[in-house]
């Protein structure tokens, strides 16, 4: 089976011989319907048309039964967070041929003379915030991003400026090389208010070389009710997060995350991290919320309720768990943690009596777990507090 790709740009398409010799001896087609409206004059009169909507298995699924030779029309390159990389991969037998077109963001960079080979290229087509929230967090100058229908250009500035990150300026363009193309520089606070068409994409420059701040001191937090010990001081925090080696981790859940300074310092230091807090006080959940926006923190997933009672298995189970809260059911809690985390991985809590102390500890032995970390770590006036992590072992 051949599957030939065709990258047009948003106009009349002009094809080469040897593509109309290909279009004449075909019969099966796909694409979007803008693509159908500016080839359907060309193909041949008894062809067959696929329409490409998400999900794609459906397209997947009709050329995997018919098994024979199709042309799939894309935008611009296919190659370029297109089709032509999950064809590929869907079919890694068949012969994949394809002809590209200038991709969108080569196109939009043109049109303003930018050079777009200094941009951090992230796709937000059916995709999650993930690459887009780490570019921000690490201060990228320049960032190029391929929009959907539902994060489109207003919904991301509206992201941005909700998080702190008003320091960008936007260049957008919509249509590009098509007869309704346009092409804008905007702030975010205009972004907020465009009538967007699809497809568009955009390039984000910054104006300033401001970060998110990193180490951050206790008492810039918001807290709790006016209390200041309700919040993990910043030698204990730093302390606590460089115990879990969390360079070396993909998943940290934070339990009992309070006003959110462990999570909050661990994404910003290890933005690759994907971090996942429980909080069963509404109170103290909103005050989480409003310490990621003060701190340009955005990528966490809150969730909202007792520990044992929030349903898991949907979630991605973690290597890395820091227990900061266990409302008297420690042994509980920590029983259903060992039982999704994985060998090697790092448990760590932050004991503030003798008495909690000896039951982390004693379940640490009761279920084969390592102390990885132990110290003792006293704050100005503050009562000392026992930094303990603990590594589950390979099973004999």
């Amino acid at each position: 089976m051949i599957i030939n790709i065709f990258g047009i740009a948003d106009s009349n398409p002009v094809f080469s011989v040897e593509q109309e010799k290909i279009i004449s001896s075909c019969i099966n087609f796909a694409g979007g319907e803008r693509h159908y409206q500016l080839v359907k004059n060309i193909l041949p009169e008894n062809h067959y048309w696929k329409n490409i909507t998400v999900p794609l298995n459906i397209l997947i699924d009709e050329i995997n039964n018919t098994q024979e030779n199709w042309i799939v029309f894309a935008s611009g390159d296919p190659w370029f967070f297109g089709i032509a990389n999950t064809l590929k991969r869907e079919f890694p037998t068949s012969t994949i041929n394809s002809f590209s077109q200038f991709n969108s963001i080569q196109t939009l960079g043109h049109r303003f003379g930018i050079n777009y080979g200094e941009y951090k290229t992230i796709s937000l087509t059916g995709r999650p915030w993930k690459e887009f929230d780490k570019a921000l967090i690490i201060g990228e100058k320049r960032i190029a991003l391929l929009t959907d229908r539902k994060k489109t250009p207003s919904v991301i500035a509206e992201r941005m400026l909700y998080y702190g990150y008003s320091n960008y300026r936007m260049y957008y363009g919509e249509h590009l090389g098509g007869k309704e193309e346009k092409v804008l520089t905007l702030t975010l606070k205009d972004a907020l208010t465009l009538n967007c068409k699809h497809p568009n994409c955009l390039l984000l420059e910054k104006t300033n070389s401001t970060i998110p701040q990193k180490l951050i001191p206790e008492n810039e937090f918001q807290i709790i009710d006016n209390r200041p010990n309700m919040i993990t001081k910043m030698p204990v925090r730093l302390t606590t997060l460089a115990s879990m080696e969390l360079y070396s981790k993909k998943v940290l859940w934070d339990i009992g995350s309070c006003t959110g300074s462990i999570s909050i310092e661990a994404r910003l230091n290890y933005p690759d991290l994907q971090i996942i807090a429980f909080e069963k006080h509404n109170d103290r959940m909103l005050v989480m919320e409003n310490n990621c926006r003060i701190f340009k923190c955005p990528g966490i997933e809150l969730l909202r309720g007792d520990y044992m009672l929030i349903n898991k298995d949907n979630l991605t189970p973690p290597n890395a768990v820091f227990l900061g809260g266990y409302s008297g059911n420690m042994e509980d809690i920590l029983n259903d943690i060992s039982n999704r985390l994985p060998s090697e991985g790092i448990i760590s809590f932050n004991s503030v009596s003798e008495t909690s102390e000896k039951r982390f500890l004693k379940w640490a032995y009761t279920n084969s777990y390592v102390i990885k970390f132990k110290q003792l770590i006293k704050v100005d006036k503050h009562n000392p507090i026992q930094i303990i992590t603990i590594k589950k072992c390979n099973p004999h």
